[in-house]
Formats: C-alpha cells, structure tokens, sequence
C-alpha cells in the first residue's frame, strides 16, 4: 500500500529563500524570521504554488505543534477504505450520467475508477505539465509579479519555453529563479 506523503512548503523573505520543508518546520522559521526582520515572510505550498496563511500565535513550541497536528490530519485518511487507500467523496451528476453508471458492470465506483484511470493514461503527461505551469506561475506572480521581464517570462511559461524563461528571470533572485524552474518542473508535483 503506498503512504501518503505529507506536502512540503517554502518561505521566503525578501526574495530569498528562508525555508523548505514540512510545514511545522518551516512555520518555526517564519516564526523566527518575524521576530527578528520588519518584513513579513512568503509561504507556499510546493504541491500548488499558492501561498498559504500561517498562524503563528502562541510561540515556537505552540506553532510546531499546531502544524505537526495540521499534517497528520491531512495525511489521516477519512471515510471510505483506508487499509485499500480508498476514501469516499462526494460526486455529483445528472439524472442520466447516475442510470448510465447504475447499468456498468461493477456499479458505479468501478466504472468512474475505469473512466479516470482510462483519462489519466490519454492525457497524463499534459495533465502532469499544466499542473506543472499553474503551480510555477501562481508563486512566480506572488514573488516577482513587480519584477522587471515578469510578463514575458509568464509568456514563455505559458508558452512552455523553458529557455526563454530562464532568459527573462536572468535578473531576479537566485532562489526565487531556481524555486519557479522547481515547480515548473512536471515531475515535481
């Protein structure tokens, strides 16, 4: 059975990278960088890009244990199978897509396992890469949305011209440089 890998997230301060990590770990450090620096850090998640919101009252010990109990809830499974890794959501369809599903071989659940695994295996590799491009862009607009070549190296992202990317953030910070190319990276995700 494969373990549910916790999400890691990344902090920056003045454009540079402070933390990388579980995410107890990196709220301690923007604890500490807090007390001690007028600006206030950036954190994102690694899996999506999208900077995330950090309670950090009541002192280190208080926030690693906060986000220490915030990841294994998130990793926990619910309802459902959990020994199978099966959990249970909710879908909603038309009257017609459920008697379509009612009349498969296997119900419902194994014919919506079937049509996403046939989906995954058709559109993998661009699923795998838009994803790749959101999660890039949502930190780049964050971390260099005022920084000089963002628009065009939005367009070779887009594009997905990699080299014309790097050219355009040639002038930006060394970790927000290498952290965009990271999450532009489809495997990364």
């Amino acid at each position: 059975m494969d373990q549910v890998t916790p999400p890691t997230y990344t902090a920056f301060l003045n454009g540079q990278r402070l933390a990388s990590g579980l995410l107890p770990e990196v709220a301690v450090a923007v604890l500490r960088a807090q007390l001690t620096q007028h600006d206030h850090p950036l954190v994102f998640s690694d899996a999506t890009g999208q900077s995330a919101d950090l309670d950090l009252r009541g002192g280190e010990q208080a926030v690693a244990a906060r986000y220490a109990v915030a990841a294994a809830v998130s990793v926990s499974k619910g309802r459902g199978r959990p020994k199978l890794g099966v959990v249970a959501r909710e879908v909603t369809l038309l009257p017609e897509h459920w008697d379509w599903l009612a009349a498969q071989p296997g119900g419902a659940s194994v014919a919506l396992r079937k049509l996403v695994h046939e989906a995954r295996r058709k559109g993998g590799q661009q699923d795998l890469t838009r994803r790749a491009r959101d999660r890039a862009y949502h930190a780049m607009s964050t971390l260099a949305g005022d920084l000089a070549g963002f628009e065009e190296a939005s367009r070779a992202l887009f594009a997905g011209d990699p080299e014309r990317l790097a050219a355009q953030m040639a002038a930006w910070p060394e970790d927000v440089r290498t952290y965009v190319l990271q999450l532009a990276e489809p495997a990364a995700g």
